[in-house]
């Protein structure tokens, strides 16, 4: 049942510097990811909750454009397609944006949304809590007008692009289906952090990437051991019509399916997980430049692999870098 194949690392480590040749374009809701680092020492006298005493805080490239900062961290080149509310934050994120040398022209302001914002609040390494700005739901037409209008502007400068799908409403039936029109005539792969709601939006993926959750709810199978992994993996591959599955399962590591080879699970690499904010954006980052810069999918899932076992080893919104890669490969 399970299928080892061999990878020549090797190969893996020629394609690192070659990221830096690949432009990405990411798709989906961008997020500001806010947090507040403190430590406790004391329960409140108003209420039966600890007091945070604040050390700093920090705003960092959350949702979709966390995927972006990771494209950046791996040495690759990429820009974003989203929307971001006419605020603070929204000013926030173009400078963020500005100082990863990431082009704005894919960011569209809102009247009537706020940037979408999740603040979490540490002490001693743990959440104490989470607080989320937002607005979600359908987006105006005109607004996804404009998103259109920069992918048929911006497509050809492309070598891959991500669907990252957070369910705030940037991912819908009119923005994928103009996105799919474009692959016909640009047929460059499309790798796609799905959220269940709507898979159908995914069709004709190349290489679609949920989590163990994900992928028993899209698929409706119970994933309790190889077997049904494998049925579960095959269902969502039929279903959307991808070339490939690739379910990422936490302490397990990293199942894929792909064409109809038989399944290739690629064990953690992981030493120590602190915080797996994150992880999910950094592997489908590392997909992405792999496969834009030709590698097989069971090569780029591999670097994905590590590239996760990298980041989830840090706390908050973590990215790896190529020389971090390098490390861990040899």
């Amino acid at each position: 049942m399970h299928h080892l194949v061999s990878i020549d690392h090797d190969i893996l480590k020629k394609a690192l510097p070659r990221f830096k040749e690949a432009n990405i374009l990411v798709i989906g809701d961008i997020i500001i990811d806010h947090f507040i680092y403190g430590s406790v020492t004391r329960i409140s006298p108003e209420a039966p909750v600890p007091v945070v005493n604040v050390r700093r805080e920090d705003l960092l490239l959350g949702g979709s454009a966390n995927v972006l900062h990771n494209l950046h961290a791996l040495g690759g080149q990429g820009a974003i397609c989203g929307v971001i509310g006419r605020d603070v934050m929204g000013a926030q994120l173009l400078t963020l944006l500005e100082d990863i040398d990431s082009p704005i022209s894919g960011v569209i302001h809102c009247d009537d949304r706020p940037t979408t914002k999740k603040t979490r609040v540490i002490a001693q390494n743990q959440q104490v809590v989470r607080f989320d700005r937002e607005v979600t739901g359908p987006l105006a037409a005109e607004v996804i007008a404009r998103m259109c209008a920069f992918l048929d502007d911006n497509i050809s400068s492309f070598q891959a692009v991500v669907v990252s799908d957070y369910n705030k409403g940037v991912i819908c039936q009119a923005l994928v289906e103009h996105l799919r029109t474009l692959r016909l005539t640009h047929p460059i792969p499309m790798v796609v952090d799905p959220k269940p709601g709507h898979s159908e939006f995914f069709k004709g993926a190349t290489l679609i990437t949920p989590n163990n959750l994900e992928a028993e709810l899209m698929s409706g199978i119970k994933i309790i051991d190889d077997a049904s992994l494998l049925a579960a993996a095959s269902k969502l591959k039929e279903d959307l019509q991808s070339e490939a599955v690739l379910i990422t399962r936490g302490e397990a590591g990293m199942a894929l399916l792909s064409g109809d080879k038989p399944l290739f699970t690629i064990p953690t690499v992981a030493k120590e997980v602190y915080d797996v904010t994150g992880a999910g954006d950094t592997v489908i980052a590392t997909l992405a430049l792999g496969l834009a810069v030709g590698l097989s999918h069971a090569e780029a899932a591999t670097i994905a692999n590590y590239a996760a076992g990298i980041v989830v080893g840090k706390v908050g919104t973590a990215t790896a870098s190529p020389e971090e890669l390098l490390e861990v490969m040899a």
